[in-house]
């Protein structure tokens, strides 16, 4: 039960078994969330508070159940796509006034184009990071 548990916040509730681009998908549902959030004038406070436990849990999952995924670097394994592109959206979020909700479509949708971009060319020094560390921080898990 708590594998499944794991393996589903891994895969953001199944969001990385997508057939195509799961990676995308994630950060494309992720400024969904964020939108939604705005809108609903969530605390940044409070939204900040549960990215840092998420990136805490994922590292501490990712660790100890990436030996249920068939690669090293798991396409299924996608919360790292919602911890990345939760930074750019959190960095505007307390920036922008609370009923310019355009405002902050437009923003998050840049930094969806851009933060795939990033993620997948990962230009030098994340590259080397990508490359060298064996854990949950890094694309090397085993």
């Amino acid at each position: 039960m708590i594998k499944k548990l794991n393996i589903l916040m891994l895969t953001m509730l199944g969001v990385g078994h997508s057939k195509y681009a799961p990676g995308t998908v994630a950060s494309f549902i992720t400024c969904l969330i964020y939108i939604l959030f705005f809108n609903l004038k969530i605390n940044i406070i409070f939204l900040i508070l549960a990215v840092s436990l998420i990136i805490i849990y994922s590292v501490y999952s990712i660790d100890n159940y990436a030996n249920s995924f068939s690669e090293t670097d798991a396409k299924e394994i996608v919360i790292d796509e919602f911890i990345g592109q939760s930074i750019p959206v959190l960095t505007i979020y307390s920036f922008l006034e609370k009923n310019n909700l355009d405002g902050f479509i437009l923003y998050t949708f840049t930094s969806f184009i851009l933060f795939r971009i990033f993620d997948i060319y990962k230009p030098y020094p994340i590259n080397k990071i990508d490359q060298n560390i064996k854990n949950g921080f890094g694309g090397n898990f085993r």
